[in-house]
C-alpha cells in the first residue's frame, strides 16, 4: 500500500512541475533580405542585456520570413531581443557612432531612442504556448 501511495504522490508531482513550464514561438515576417540569419535571445530580468540570454537560437530567412521556438520555458516574465544577422558574424555590428548597422527588434515591437528597456520589452509566459510576431 506504502508502495502504491508513494507511486501516486510521485506521478501527482511530476505533474505539477510539467504544468510549470511552456513555449514561446516567435515569428518576425519582414526581413528586408534572405542574406544571413536571425539571432534571438530570451532573457530574464536578472541577465537582460548585462549577460547571457536564458535561451538563444539562430535562424534561416525564407521569403522574408523567420520563426523560433523556445521550449520547456519555466512560467514567469521574460523579454526577447532580436536582430538580423546579415553578414553571419554572429554579431550584431555597429557604425561609429554606436548605431546598429543591422536590423533588430524586440518583444512588444517598441521602438524608441536608445537601446531596449526591460519594461518596454517584457512579456509574462503563462502555461498557454504564447505565440509573438516582432518587427523590424
Amino acid at each position: 500500500m506504502k508502495t502504491y501511495l508513494l507511486l501516486f504522490m510521485t506521478f501527482i508531482s511530476f505533474s505539477a512541475f510539467a504544468q510549470n513550464k511552456s513555449s514561446i514561438t516567435v515569428s518576425i515576417n519582414n526581413v528586408s533580405s534572405d542574406e544571413g540569419s536571425v539571432g534571438y535571445a530570451l532573457y530574464n530580468k536578472d541577465n537582460f542585456m548585462v549577460a547571457a540570454p536564458v535561451k538563444a537560437a539562430k535562424s534561416e530567412i525564407k521569403d522574408g520570413k523567420t520563426s523560433v521556438t523556445f521550449k520547456d520555458i519555466p512560467l514567469g516574465n521574460y523579454a526577447i531581443l532580436c536582430y538580423h544577422d546579415k553578414n553571419n558574424n554572429g554579431q550584431m555590428d555597429f557604425e561609429a557612432n554606436g548605431m546598429p548597422k543591422e536590423a533588430y527588434g524586440g518583444s512588444n515591437n517598441v521602438m524608441s531612442m536608445g537601446p531596449p528597456q526591460w519594461e518596454d520589452c517584457k512579456f509574462e509566459l503563462s502555461e498557454e504556448p504564447l505565440e509573438l510576431e516582432i518587427r523590424f
